[in-house]
């Protein structure tokens, strides 16, 4: 089933015991998607009962089922789905009451659910630091028996309670009277269970937090029991059942998605690797350990796989090459990736000298150093900007302020803090700068900071403040950020790329601008023209040695706006 949805009737379904103050604002919000609510209290204390009652009455559009005695987030969730089916709905949200999940991403799980309505649109977390370490590494454990259990790794996190289910699989998977466990495992062992009966999954990144005066329902001894059970329950399951369960596998859905919201898979621990190893075994033994870590990322990270072929077949093409790229072409571009990971970090410890980074066309870099005065440097994901601020001297790097579009970028800062911390240099989050973001850059620049910034990734906003230019031969989004910007600084602006010939980094800077001008009449025209300078200097560089390009994901495709928390 591929087609939109013409009948398309959700609703949600809200678990809860003895959570009920985030249940307000839960409930308006899901009302604001025109979404009819179920709340089903499993047996929660008279406290909650008298917050519910009061809600009840003060509320409407929600309707109040009571569990007398507690039977388990599963039941509860069951009896809901149940409900649901029998007033009429196709599906069903389903969410926690506790307030955990980041619900800006509600519109998105609706849209995909309403064009693929056979699927499971299931929420992947995306914690901050306040998650609890056990926690995380039962995730972990979770996510490998998964994996195992349904011979695939396309549900990366069966253990997110924020999900909407097709309501036709769940009946069916219901019909069979097969049991499902009714408490903390459930949300892991119905996620496999209707993958086996053929459902396609869709995965979307959801922020999860864990506030300081939230109380879990997890029962540390008792659930992680009842989850080893489950698990040796479903291997034992797929064992026995295997050929049917693979007659019967789901089809491969896709989901195009900003890059931003690609996480960069277990990119810190990635990091870390690279740290341990190097300094174990030094530079060529490690490159030898990341081989098959790396093949495996290959195999497995399909959107980057892709991502890789669709760019080498492009610059390939431009390049003159009548051969197009093949599978070992794609595996050298991932390796040279891990490869360039590694030397940043070697660069950033101390492993190496200065001498690992030879100046190539710097006159421009020259003038920025000798001028007093700020500008912004504008870097790409094409070689290691990072190399080149590590082979700075100190007093250079502290004239440093690098802009992030995601805090997923700040892993090196957190490596630097364990392995090297006078290398730290500022970062400031580009999602957070307002005005009084924008006034302490113009006090940097004035004192003489260098505002480092990348010019080749679409903006959270999406192509909203994007200019769409050529490159290699179509149409991609460029940021218009570090031009509007540097307009408002009134600073000049350079281009920086430092890629990597033979055994060692070579740095160039080209001036873009003495200073930007967006003239009012023709403002869109002139960010036109300052992306489409950057991007054709960025394809020079491109084409010189594609597999230095680290951008993977689809580069040419239109990007909606992130939902911001």
């Amino acid at each position: 089933m591929n087609a939109v949805a013409t009948d398309f009737r959700p609703c949600a379904v809200i678990p809860t015991h003895n959570h009920w103050r985030s249940l307000r604002a839960i409930i308006a919000r899901l009302q604001a998607e025109n979404l009819p609510v179920f709340v089903i209290d499993d047996g929660s204390d008279a406290e909650t009962r008298r917050a519910l009652a009061d809600l009840q009455s003060s509320s409407e559009g929600f309707e109040l089922v009571r569990f007398e005695d507690n039977r388990g987030k599963g039941a509860a969730v069951m009896h809901g789905l149940g409900l649901a089916a029998e007033r009429g709905f196709t599906h069903a949200l389903q969410l926690d009451a506790d307030g955990q999940h980041d619900l800006a991403v509600l519109p998105e799980f609706l849209a995909r659910a309403r064009q693929r309505p056979d699927a499971v649109v299931t929420g992947q977390a995306a914690y901050d630091r306040s998650v609890p370490l056990g926690r995380k590494i039962g995730r972990w454990i979770t996510h490998f028996w998964v994996w195992v259990e349904t011979l695939s790794l396309r549900i990366p996190d069966t253990m997110c309670g924020f999900r909407i289910y097709p309501l036709a699989a769940v009946e069916k998977l219901s019909a069979q009277r097969i049991p499902i466990g009714a408490r903390m495992e459930f949300d892991t062992e119905i996620a496999v269970r209707l993958f086996w009966g053929g459902a396609p999954y869709i995965s979307i990144p959801v922020r999860v937090i864990y506030p300081p005066e939230n109380s879990s329902n997890f029962r540390m001894l008792k659930d992680n029991l009842r989850i080893s059970a489950m698990h040796t329950r479903l291997v034992f399951t797929l064992l026995f059942n295997l050929p049917k369960i693979l007659a019967n596998r789901p089809p491969v859905v896709e989901t195009p998605r900003h890059w931003a919201w690609m996480m960069e898979r277990g990119v810190y621990l990635g990091l870390l690797f690279c740290a341990t190893a190097y300094r174990l075994l030094g530079r060529k033994a490690c490159l030898v350990v990341l081989a098959p870590v790396v093949f495996y990322f290959y195999c497995t990270g399909s959107v980057q796989r892709r991502a890789s072929r669709d760019f080498l077949r492009r610059a390939f093409a431009r390049a003159g090459r009548a051969r197009a790229p093949g599978f070992w072409n794609g595996y050298r571009h991932f390796f040279t990736f891990a490869a360039r990971t590694l030397d940043t970090f070697i660069a950033w410890t101390g492993g190496t000298g200065a001498e690992m980074v030879f100046r190539g066309e710097v006159a421009a870099l020259a003038e920025a150093e000798a001028s007093p005065r700020g500008a912004i440097f504008v870097i790409s994901h094409q070689g290691s900007a990072d190399l080149a601020r590590a082979a700075l001297d100190d007093e250079t790097r502290k004239r440093l302020t690098i802009l992030v579009h995601t805090r997923h970028a700040q892993n090196y800062s957190r490596l630097l803090e364990r392995f090297r911390p006078e290398a730290v240099v500022d970062m400031m989050q580009v999602s957070e700068l307002g005005p009084e973001g924008a006034i302490a850059l113009r006090e940097k620049v004035d004192a003489g900071s260098w505002v480092v910034i990348a010019g080749d990734r679409i903006p959270l906003t999406g192509n909203r403040h994007a200019s769409r230019v050529p490159f290699l031969g179509e149409p991609a989004g460029f940021a218009q950020g570090p031009y509007v910007l540097a307009a408002l600084l009134d600073c000049p602006v350079y281009a920086l790329f430092c890629l990597r010939e033979g055994p060692r980094y070579r740095l160039d800077v080209h001036k873009l601008a003495d200073r930007i001008v967006l003239p009012r009449g023709d403002r869109a025209g002139a960010l036109q023209n300052y992306t489409a300078a950057f991007a054709r200097r960025l394809e020079d560089y491109a084409l010189k040695d594609p597999y230095q390009w680290f951008n993977f994901f689809d580069f040419w495709a239109e990007h909606k706006a992130v939902p911001q928390s």
